[in-house]
């Protein structure tokens, strides 16, 4: 008895669901590297902000993975891309960051799309809660890129911004999809 499943052929939605577990790892990683950024710069609230960034990212992809593994599809783990390391300011960082959450938004509605396009009314329900969270994550990062040109290159402000305000959810939202492995 062989205790893989097979891989059977995969509709649009779900090789559009497979390629989005890699974009939510790689989005991780590029996290991780925006706040080591940070962190070298001596920018704690910065660094604190996309390390938390980086741990959402990477609950969002095993959130994927879990449902595929509850609908009973083979499912891949995949290395991630090329990550940024190197930026000339603040300003630079977080429209790289606003870029990939555009980025994910429109992946997202294309798996939407995908779902409803093939009749497969549970999985475009499914993607509901990310198509919100998109909502979210474009609204935080435009919030946080406004703040950063608002300081005028004064970053403390920045700083002193993100101790006394709450950006986003943190990643706490009950009515999220469940976590394979449970959410970090």
């Amino acid at each position: 008895m062989a205790l893989t499943k097979k891989k059977e052929p995969r509709s649009k939605f779900y090789e559009l669901l497979q390629a989005q577990i890699h974009n939510e790892f790689n989005a991780s990683q590029q996290y991780i590297a925006l706040a080591v950024w940070f962190d070298a710069e001596d920018l704690p609230q910065l660094a604190k902000h996309f390390y938390k960034q980086s741990v959402e990212e990477r609950n969002h992809a095993m959130a994927l993975v879990q449902y595929m593994l509850d609908r009973d599809h083979h499912v891949e783990i995949p290395g991630t891309g090329e990550v940024r390391n190197e930026f000339s300011g603040v300003t630079e960082v977080i429209e790289l960051a606003l870029e990939q959450e555009k980025d994910v938004a429109t992946d997202i509605s294309a798996m939407a799309k995908a779902a409803r396009a093939e009749e497969d009314y549970i999985s475009e329900q499914f993607m509901q809660w990310f198509l919100k969270e998109q909502v979210e994550e474009i609204s935080q990062m435009n919030t946080l890129l406004n703040v950063v040109k608002r300081a005028n290159g004064n970053l403390f402000e920045v700083e002193n911004h993100l101790h006394r305000e709450s950006v986003g959810d943190g990643g706490s939202d009950s009515q999220m999809p469940p976590v394979a492995g449970g959410a970090l």
